[in-house]
Order: C-alpha cells, then structure tokens, then sequence
C-alpha cells in the first residue's frame, strides 16, 4: 500500500488512502513549498489539531528541508540519486 499512497500524492485532498492527519501534513507542505500559495490561519489550526508543537516544529523543519535541498540541488546541476524507482505495475 505504501507505493499506491505515493503514487496517490497528487490527489491526497480526495484520496481514501490518506486519513485526515496525513491530509492536513500534505496540504500544510504545499503551502510550505507552492509560492502561489500559503499557510493560513485556517489551514495551521487544523495542523495544531493533528499535531503537538513539538511534531509541528520537526514538520515544519522536514518540510522546509527539503525544499532547500532541492531548490540547492537544482541550482546546482546535481542529478537525482534514484534512491527510490517507482515501477508502476
């Protein structure tokens, strides 16, 4: 199940394979990482409702870790490592 959750990301907000936690985790990443977008007054208590403020700080950091790491990553020509392959069956 863990490969079709990963594969489901793009339609988490209307998946069934995600409970309300994972959910507002997702959407909190989005409005983390999508310039458009934002995180809410709205959409952060929803986060403090799933999560202690300890777990929203590791989140928060996790997040905003690999959006670094990436935009790093990009600006610098560094190819993927194919650390994880999905083959779709």
């Amino acid at each position: 199940m863990a490969v079709e959750k990963i594969l489901d990301i793009p339609n988490y907000k209307t998946s069934s394979l995600f409970n309300d936690r994972e959910k507002v985790a997702l959407e909190y990443a989005d409005g983390i990482t999508i310039t458009e977008l934002d995180v809410s007054e709205q959409l952060f208590t929803q986060v403090q409702q799933h999560f202690s403020d300890d777990e929203i700080v590791e989140l928060t950091a996790t997040i905003s870790w690999e959006n670094c790491s990436s935009k790093f990553n990009r600006a610098l020509r560094i190819d993927s490592q194919e650390l994880w392959e999905c083959k779709k069956t």
